[in-house]
């Protein structure tokens, strides 16, 4: 059993209902049934963290160099584009790491195509809706 971590920040939780043509009808609920369904069938433990709060995250993240986390999920949100702080605290640890986005940020507005947390994880996934989250806990799990 590998014990992975997804995190979600800001906005993640309003799924369903923000901006549905960009990402989804799905709600966040969805999204923990799906992650904890590919848990179950993977006889893996995945935990899902979500906050609104950068230093929230970031304690997050520095947790799971304590609790033996072997692998981070993160969509960091809009902290993607300019949150050192959550960068410097992925570069901490040494799990794999793989950083999501449900929308192609590629496409969209300029800033958007801006990662600054990029760097400090092994993988980028984006542009592939909620089943990027089952694409990088599979990226990790082939890693570890």
């Amino acid at each position: 059993m590998k014990k992975l971590l997804v995190i979600n920040g800001p906005n993640l939780n309003f799924l369903g209902i923000r901006e549905k043509s960009v990402y989804g009808a799905q709600d966040y609920q969805y999204l923990l049934d799906m992650i904890e369904k590919k848990a179950q069938e993977g006889g893996n433990r995945i935990t899902v963290f979500q906050s609104n709060h950068e230093g929230a995250i970031i304690d997050r993240i520095q947790e799971a160099y304590f609790d033996g986390t072997e692998g981070i999920v993160i969509n960091p949100g809009a902290y993607t584009h300019y949150s050192y702080a959550i960068r410097d605290a992925l570069a901490s640890i040494t799990v794999p790491k793989v950083e999501i986005h449900i929308s192609d940020i590629t496409k969209r507005e300029e800033f958007r195509k801006n990662s600054v947390t990029k760097d400090a994880c092994d993988h980028q996934i984006y542009g592939q809706g909620l089943d990027g989250y089952l694409q990088a806990i599979d990226y990790i799990l082939g890693i570890i």
